[in-house]
C-alpha cells in the first residue's frame, strides 16, 4: 500500500499493459509477392539476355566484293608470266571463282565441256561473253592439259580476257535519284 496525505491506494500489481494490435494478414498477399518475385525473375533474364548479347556482338567486316578479290587475283598472277602453266592455272582458276562467287554457279568442280554446257542454258552472261568464256577456258585446257606453250603475247591476252570478264561481268553501282553513287553510311 501506497500511503498519502489523506487515503492509502491499493497498488494493483495485476494490471498489464496495452498489447499491441494484431495485425490480421490479407489473403492476397501470397499472390503480391509470387507477383513481385515474377517481375524482378523477368527483369533479371532480360537483363542477363541483353548483357550477353551486348558481349557477344564482335563487328566484322563487310566481306571483299567477288569482282575486287578476282581483280586482285589476276594482278597477283601475273608475276607468274614467265611459268606458262602455273600462269594459266591461277588466271583460269581465277575466273571459275569469281564466276561461282558472282551468280553462284559451280565453275571450279566441273570440266571446262561441263560447265560451257551448263552455262550455255543460263541467261548469266551475254551470247559473247559465253563465247569468250568458252575460248578461254579451251586455250587454258590446251596449256594445263596438252602441254602447250603460249608466248608471253599469248599469256597476256588470256589475262586481259580473264580481266574483261570481270570487268564485264562485275555488279554496276547503285545510283540515287541525282545519278549520284549510293554511299552505305555505316555509324
Amino acid at each position: 500500500m501506497i500511503a498519502t496525505n489523506q487515503t492509502t491506494v491499493p497498488v494493483a500489481t495485476d494490471i498489464r499493459d496495452i498489447k499491441p494490435p494484431i495485425e490480421i494478414s490479407d489473403g492476397m498477399m501470397w499472390l503480391w509477392w509470387l507477383l513481385a518475385a515474377l517481375v524482378i525473375a523477368v527483369a533479371a533474364f532480360l537483363l542477363l539476355r541483353w548483357w550477353r548479347k551486348r558481349k557477344t556482338t564482335i563487328y566484322v567486316a563487310p566481306p571483299v566484293p567477288a569482282h575486287i578479290r578476282a581483280k586482285q587475283k589476276l594482278a597477283e598472277a601475273l608475276a607468274l608470266i614467265s611459268q606458262p602453266k602455273p600462269f594459266v592455272t591461277a588466271v583460269s582458276d581465277t575466273a571459275r571463282t569469281y564466276l561461282e562467287e558472282r551468280f553462284n554457279f559451280r565453275a571450279p568442280e566441273r570440266t571446262t565441256e561441263e560447265f560451257l554446257r551448263e552455262l550455255s542454258g543460263t541467261d548469266l552472261l551475254v551470247t559473247a561473253q559465253k563465247d569468250s568464256l568458252g575460248n578461254f577456258l579451251n586455250s587454258c585446257d590446251l596449256v594445263k592439259f596438252a602441254k602447250y606453250e603460249p608466248g608471253e603475247k599469248e599469256l597476256h591476252e588470256l589475262h586481259g580476257s580473264a580481266l574483261r570478264l570481270v570487268e564485264e561481268t562485275e555488279p554496276k553501282p547503285q545510283l540515287t535519284a541525282a545519278g549520284e553513287p549510293v554511299v552505305n553510311r555505316q555509324s
